[in-house]
């Protein structure tokens, strides 16, 4: 049923892609002889196999989490977990599906027996709709699915990881936007409006889990061009502008200060920081992650 991995002491390897933080600390010391952001900390990620979810639970196991990976794949969940193995990490793979209330919950039981706990939940499933054409082109169930989506799941699983994290006086739940949530794009369909969505619901848990201990945070990004997903939504946007991919990609880094989109492992690294205790201060917040094309 479950791929269960071993300890941590995680090395780049073949994740070299979303190596966290820096290889070697401001000491002079190799991650394998630190403590890590993370370590003894039991983190489960949703989507873990997708190409985020799989740069967030490296991250995440490379800082000494103890990490949980779910989603609706076998064979790339299980691909994950031995990589993690071999690298000396903690992971336990599992089917679930993200959008059932009563798989999660009986997925966070299962992890709470085991481990003792939760302290960290990031929801990266795909949230499905299409962008490429105007709001008036638009079927409403077209326009309507990521929203919907986004709404089901993100509550399913933040509220059903707040009551396991009450009960021990804390954790982090993490939820992962884009620019569009704030500065609307053209034919952006409804997914910025479920970005925004995501965020509303983020500041209204935070109010009320706070007394709690449970901390809530959005990571922003500009999207990632290395993350298959954002680079189809890009060519779906050029087709639309009638221009090329490349044309298009340039003219987003173009807005931004840095002038380029975060890559994913800068979106790993923004996420073991709003996980660790050293955001222990940040909660109802969203971390800017779009390169500077939104000024806070």
């Amino acid at each position: 049923m479950e791929n269960t991995a071993s300890r941590r002491g995680f090395l780049a390897g073949g994740a070299a892609a979303a190596l966290p933080l820096s290889a070697r600390g401001a000491d002079g010391t190799s991650p394998a002889s630190r403590a890590g952001l993370l370590e003894g900390k039991v983190a489960v990620v949703y989507g873990a196999a997708g190409s985020m979810g799989s740069a967030i639970s490296r991250a995440f196991a490379h800082e000494g989490a103890r990490v949980f990976l779910a989603g609706r794949t076998r064979a790339s969940l299980d691909a994950l977990a031995s990589g993690l193995t071999r690298d000396g990490a903690t992971a336990t793979a599992t089917v679930v599906d993200a959008m059932d209330p009563a798989a999660v919950e009986k997925h966070l039981e299962t992890i709470v027996a085991d481990a003792g706990g939760i302290d960290i939940s990031f929801n990266l499933i795909g949230i499905g709709g299409n962008q490429g054409q105007p709001l008036t082109g638009m079927t409403l169930d077209s326009f309507q699915e990521p929203i919907a989506n986004a709404m089901r799941t993100q509550f399913i699983t933040a509220t059903a990881a707040a009551r396991h994290m009450e009960k021990r006086g804390g954790g982090a739940i993490l939820a992962l936007t884009a620019q569009v949530a704030r500065k609307p794009y053209v034919a952006s369909g409804g997914f910025g409006v479920a970005c925004a969505a995501i965020e509303g619901l983020w500041r209204q848990l935070a109010v009320e889990l706070g007394p709690k201990g449970v901390r809530l945070v959005t990571l922003r990004s500009a999207g990632s061009s290395d993350a298959p997903g954002v680079s189809a939504a890009i060519a779906e946007h050029a087709k639309a502008a009638g221009v090329s991919r490349e044309v298009f990609e340039a003219r987003i880094a173009e807005k931004t200060m840095l002038r380029r989109m975060p890559k994913m492992a800068e979106i790993a690294n923004a996420a073991v920081f709003a996980a660790s205790d050293r955001a222990s201060a940040l909660t109802a917040a969203v971390l800017n992650a779009t390169c500077g094309e939104i000024a806070d």
